[in-house]
């Protein structure tokens, strides 16, 4: 027989040791991006102290959840099957978090000028997955019991639903236009096959995770589902967080240079993904990022100047 702690405190033991996991690595990628990407624009380092912010507030009130039922209310079976305020924020945070950067990934593919119907579709699916996962809070709060939390399934369904379905989006655009830069050239090709690695590898993680939790949600009725969205929120930011710090992972690349017009070598890191005020000259020069596929452009360029 499953005792009361079992139904709920056990997935949650086991999600919330997941998501300590992961919260780790955020905090070793951001530690990496703060210190080796430091020319970076202020507002994308404000974006990721954001999410750093937002993940390290999730992880805490999730041990603040655990620690009120399991220590201060040690032996009161009810608290055991009730959910508070405090584990409520959950599905808010993880919404916002992967609104945000999704978001953040939208405005990267419209760097690599797909179609608008695309760009809105994701930002749509963005917000609606936010706003569902508002919902899903406020519904906690007004159906605290785990065994009951089925009451308000459409809410979720639409949250996780449209979370997974913007990552394969993004996923599958991504890497769709990726492959349309490839031109021939070793050089070139080996960034393009290294950038739709990382978004494969990360994407479609975050992906089945989400599809995942939301199956477990619709087949079980007790709190096994906890198990996967506790740690949700830190998919998200780790996805986002290697591909920023991925510009410095090619050790094959790392003394790669170029020969300019003028017969002179240059340094790769001129043609490297750059984020802030470096990336580029002109009216991008303060505000935009200059992503790989932005750096991939200039390598086709540099390897047709050179066949001429």
């Amino acid at each position: 027989m499953v005792t009361p702690a079992g139904i709920s405190l056990g997935p949650m033991l086991v999600g919330f040791a997941l998501n300590t996991i992961l919260y780790g690595v955020v905090v070793t990628q951001t530690l990496v991006y703060f210190s080796c990407y430091k020319s970076d624009g202020r507002w994308v380092k404000l974006f990721v102290a954001v999410l750093f912010a937002l993940d390290t507030l999730n992880v805490v009130l999730e041990f603040i959840y655990l620690y009120h039922t399991l220590i201060i209310n040690f032996g009161d079976t009810s608290a055991l099957l009730t959910a508070n305020w405090v584990f409520s924020t959950v599905p808010a945070t993880t919404g916002v978090t992967s609104a945000l950067v999704q978001l953040f990934f939208a405005w990267r593919i419209s760097i690599l000028k797909q179609g608008r119907l695309v760009i809105s579709s994701i930002a749509v699916l963005a917000v609606a997955g936010m706003l569902s996962g508002i919902g899903a809070s406020i519904a906690v709060n007004l159906v605290p019991t785990f065994t009951e939390f089925h009451k308000f399934e459409s809410i979720v369904i639409v949250w996780l639903s449209a979370s997974a379905a913007d990552n394969l989006l993004i996923t599958t655009t991504l890497v769709r236009s990726l492959r349309e830069h490839r031109t021939g050239f070793a050089d070139t090709d080996h960034i393009i096959k290294k950038i739709i690695r990382v978004t494969l590898h990360t994407g479609l993680l975050t992906a089945i995770w989400t599809i995942v939790d939301l199956s477990v949600y619709l087949a079980l009725t007790d709190g096994m589902h906890l198990v996967f969205v506790l740690s949700l929120a830190k998919l998200y930011t780790n996805s986002l967080l290697s591909t920023l710090i991925s510009r410095a992972r090619d050790s094959d690349y790392s003394d790669f240079t170029v020969v300019n017009g003028s017969g002179q070598p240059e340094p790769r890191e001129d043609f490297i993904l750059q984020l802030g005020p470096r990336a580029e000259t002109g009216a991008r020069r303060n505000s935009d990022i200059v992503f790989d596929t932005m750096s991939v452009k200039k390598l086709e360029d540099l390897n047709q100047t050179s066949m001429r």
